[in-house]
């Protein structure tokens, strides 16, 4: 389930309207509205932290991350979530030091 679904849900269960959530975390309407169809990208981790508030539940929850999962699992969805901010040119020097590392470890095994 995405963070647009997970704001609907808990709104409609909370039986509140778009205004209304709005007005609770400092937004527009029309914001809201954007984050539950997901019409808009990378919301402010402000906003996320002040509807997790409104909503009674975690940052985590909200944004998909597995509570349960450990420290490293953790640390590995924060990455991937950060990396979306990157342009293409970006992502591949990043691939890239990814296989570099991968590549190094590998050989550190059979050697």
């Amino acid at each position: 389930m995405t963070l647009g679904a997970r704001i609907a849900q808990l709104r409609r269960n909370k039986g509140e309207s778009l205004q209304k959530v709005a007005d609770a975390v400092g937004v527009s309407k029309a914001h809201i509205w954007e984050l539950e169809k997901e019409r808009t990208n990378n919301p402010a981790m402000d906003l996320v932290k002040r509807l997790a508030i409104h909503f009674e539940t975690t940052v985590a929850f909200l944004i998909g991350e597995d509570i349960d999962g450990s420290d490293d699992e953790q640390q590995l969805a924060r990455m991937f979530r950060e990396a979306r901010d990157l342009d293409q040119r970006e992502r591949d020097i990043l691939d890239g030091m990814m296989k570099t590392l991968l590549a190094q470890k590998s050989r550190q095994q059979v050697g």
